[in-house]
């Protein structure tokens, strides 16, 4: 009987999973990798997912490929969250200069600005699901301290499957502004721009020779960026 509940709940997230641009063969229903263990480097390990392509290009072209390889857990963001990222910056600057007819990409997009947004997404060590609690735990990035800023890694409960679950823990990402949300008396005080930015991970816990992957859902749009898309 317990067989057969667990076939049933995988066949359903499958569904869930392809929604977010997930191979339905790689994970399974914790949102962990069904084998956690990948004999590559972390940055192999992306470039030979085509999930990756765009995330691959980011760090390329913010040379932080010695650094996804070392000794850290790296939250790593999908093509969906990076194609609409871009295209926000496009119409940036085709708002400031009048001109929307022009190629733009991430080669266009300064590197300095990628290194350092990207180590947002970049901690020192492993934090794994091992070590995440339902509580949580605030951490600075490798970019360090930010004023004003941290971030916060956890674990979401979810009861939507109780019918054959008790509950599932997601992984969440979350960019702390100011005070934890989470923590405040009266949420619906907090000013818009304070408000806490948090996904969940679609995958969690890959490891590869050198670190630690945490995937999030494609929905999450990188670096949080909320910048128009244009028409």
């Amino acid at each position: 009987m317990k067989n057969n509940i667990i076939i049933v709940l995988a066949a359903f997230l499958v569904s869930a999973i392809a929604i977010s641009g997930c191979k339905k063969n790689d994970y399974k229903n914790d949102g962990g990798k069904s084998n956690p263990y990948v004999n590559m480097t972390t940055y192999d390990y992306l470039k030979s997912n085509p999930q990756f392509d765009s995330l691959v290009k980011v760090i390329d072209r913010a040379g932080l490929k010695d650094v996804v390889n070392s000794n850290i857990t790296f939250f790593a963001t999908t093509n969906y969250s990076i194609v609409p990222y871009v295209a926000a910056k496009k119409n940036q600057v085709a708002i400031q200069t009048g001109n929307e007819n022009f190629n733009f990409g991430i080669k266009d997009i300064p590197a300095q600005e990628l290194s350092d947004s990207l180590k947002t997404y970049m901690f020192q060590g492993v934090i794994n699901r091992d070590q995440i609690t339902l509580d949580g735990k605030l951490y600075n990035s490798l970019l360090g301290p930010i004023p004003n800023v941290q971030y916060l890694i956890k674990f979401r409960r979810s009861f939507e499957y109780n019918s054959y679950l008790d509950h599932v823990d997601y992984v969440t990402y979350t960019k702390v502004r100011g005070t934890r949300d989470d923590q405040e008396p009266n949420q619906d005080a907090i000013p818009k721009d304070q408000k806490d930015l948090s996904d969940d991970v679609q995958t969690s816990g890959i490891i590869t020779k050198t670190g630690v992957v945490h995937v999030l859902s494609g929905y999450h749009r990188l670096f949080f960026n909320a910048q128009p898309l244009g028409n």
